[in-house]
């Protein structure tokens, strides 16, 4: 199999960080899957907000992963790793990766891989695992999101958004979302937010209160952080959990403990990239039986935004960091 490749490929990357304008096309060696890893030939890779945030020099790519951009791909297996019997050559999947989805070819884990079903198409596959594995974790797994319970997404016309408003309805969730503009709150109901409130015209804990008649909400999905912090924490429920996923408001926040207390708050958050291969080869396991179901009926679809070719990366960045997309951008390859 490995006799068949070729030696080199085109990637994306930079030197040093930067604006979207250093990202570029370069050759560089196809790599060889080790034990447990598949060689993915790439055809499509997500483009997320870790990506940007790591060209900019802030989220290296954690010890032994690729530098080059791109935590999610969908393509097909070129060859096997030793100990691999669950995929076999040509078989097309998707995989949550720790880098080096912006290229031609892509290591990934066996088990951070799945089966692309039929009647998906394969920008789609490219434009769940990362968002689905995030989701799933903080959601469910960490925030204990259960059935009939009212949950508060920030940023519901993002990937993560979308992917929050969409699971969150098929497991019986109700989602609130925010959005910057009146288009995106029309957008956000469309994919799935049962209440979307435009934070630029209105004070969204106001708009929760009177959503949940004054009760508030059981979960906040929180990828702000900052000042948001404890205006989340006014939007909360007695026994509320929050969880934060990102820190685009900063990392530091003032909170009242004395209110954590009363109220009887959890307050946890959490990274996906730097988690061991064994914790997301389960969490991989727990998406295949609970969630992938929905995506092999054909009743969970990716919110697509705008394809790129590969060699585009810098204006796919560009109009990741305007803020203008609705749901998912991909990298064609």
């Amino acid at each position: 199999m490995l006799a068949d490749l070729p030696v080199v490929m085109t990637a994306v990357g930079y030197d040093s960080p930067g604006g979207p304008e250093v990202l570029r096309p370069e050759i560089v060696s196809v790599p060889k899957p080790g034990p447990g890893e598949v060689l993915v030939r790439v055809a499509f890779a997500g483009v997320n907000r870790p990506d940007v945030v790591q060209r900019t020099g802030n989220y290296p790519p954690p010890p032994g992963a690729s530098p080059i951009p791109g935590l999610e791909i969908s393509g097909t297996i070129a060859a096997l790793g030793e100990g691999v019997t669950e995929f076999i050559p040509g078989q097309q999947v998707c995989a949550l990766v720790s880098g080096g989805g912006y290229a031609q070819y892509c290591l990934a884990k066996a088990g951070h891989c799945l089966a692309v079903p039929e009647g998906l198409d394969m920008a789609e596959a490219a434009a769940l695992p990362e968002t689905l594995f995030t989701v799933w974790h903080n959601v469910f797994e960490r925030g204990h999101a259960r059935e009939g319970e009212t949950l508060l997404v920030h940023g519901g016309t993002s990937g993560i958004g979308t992917m929050a408003a969409m699971l969150g309805r098929h497991f019986g969730l109700t989602v609130i979302v925010t959005c910057g503009s009146a288009e995106k709150c029309e957008a956000a109901l469309k994919i799935g937010a049962t209440h979307a409130i435009d934070y630029k015209t209105s004070d969204f804990v106001e708009e929760v209160a009177r959503i949940t008649g004054g009760k508030g909400v059981d979960l906040v999905l929180d990828m702000v952080a900052g000042s948001y912090v404890p205006r989340n924490l006014k939007c909360l429920a007695p026994d509320g959990r929050h969880v934060t996923i990102a820190v685009q408001g900063g990392a530091k926040a003032e909170i009242n403990m004395a209110v954590v207390m009363s109220r009887r708050y959890t307050l946890t958050g959490s990274t996906l990239r730097p988690r061991s291969d064994d914790f997301k080869t389960l969490l991989a396991q727990e998406i295949v039986e609970c969630a992938w179901p929905l995506v092999e009926e054909g009743l969970l679809r990716p919110v697509m935004d705008t394809r790129f070719p590969l060699a585009e990366a810098a204006a796919a960045h560009t109009r990741m960091e305007a803020g203008d997309h609705i749901g998912k951008i991909v990298l064609e390859v």
